[in-house]
């Protein structure tokens, strides 16, 4: 069963596209949805989608700066790009990065349905790893669990680091690190770069520093994103934890 994703700022989109098409007619299953590109970015490794839906117009990183970065590290990943713009120049740029469709707002369900048709043959026929990728996984002896540490924490600060910029960096297929990251560390790296994030986040937040800038500063430049993630491991809300660092002294 392939895998979708959809990536919109609007809830409600999201949620009716997720109940408006029958998934697994078309041996389909929506495994991950998002608010923001910065968002989808973070999380696209651990969900690693066949498909993904995203609108064109959002904060932060739009549809088609998403979509170069997600089709650079997948090539295979075949995006849906949806807009209430019927824009040419915007078409052109979705049709120039390789993007499967572009379907305008309000969406029509039998013109998703044509394209899911159209996208699972292609995916049904697409030779997925090849020789040459799985001898990558062979670990090389001259690296290990901590030089990857090492570049992570030297490295956190751009919000381009992933598992994927990760394996291609050290030469692993990233499936294959992601196995290996996890089973030594007993945590998936995504959730490892994040900790060491949200660990400075916390130092950054204790000296009172605005959550915007801290958001940059620890590479979430999504601040609504960076807020979910700090109150997920934090269990507080930017500014009460500033509140509670005050009060305490820290």
């Amino acid at each position: 069963m392939y895998k979708v994703m959809i990536i919109d700022d609007e809830r409600a989109l999201r949620n009716l596209l997720k109940v408006a098409i029958k998934w697994k007619d078309f041996n389909l299953c929506v495994v991950g949805e998002a608010e923001s590109g910065i968002e989808a970015i973070n999380i696209i490794d651990d969900i690693q989608p066949d498909i993904i839906f995203v609108d064109i117009r959002m904060p932060f990183m739009d549809g088609i700066e998403f979509s170069k970065l997600a089709m650079k590290r997948y090539p295979n990943l075949k995006i849906i790009i949806l807009s209430a713009f019927s824009d040419f120049e915007y078409a052109r740029q979705c049709i120039g990065i390789g993007v499967c469709d572009y379907l305008l707002k309000p969406i029509v369900k039998s013109d998703i349905q044509k394209n899911l048709i159209k996208i699972v043959e292609q995916l049904d026929h697409d030779p997925r790893q090849t020789q040459n990728e799985i001898n990558k996984t062979i670990f090389n002896e001259n690296t290990n669990i901590q030089n990857i540490k090492k570049y992570i924490m030297e490295n956190y600060a751009n919000a381009n680091i992933n598992l994927t910029s990760i394996a291609q960096y050290f030469g692993f297929n990233p499936s294959y690190l992601s196995r290996m990251f996890k089973s030594e560390t007993g945590i998936s790296m995504i959730d490892y770069i994040t900790s060491i994030r949200m660990e400075k986040a916390m130092q950054y937040a204790a000296k009172g520093i605005l959550m915007y800038r801290t958001a940059k500063l620890v590479g979430i430049p999504d601040p609504n994103y960076f807020g979910k993630c700090f109150k997920k491991y934090t269990d507080y809300v930017y500014s009460d934890y500033i509140k509670q660092a005050k009060e305490n002294g820290i």
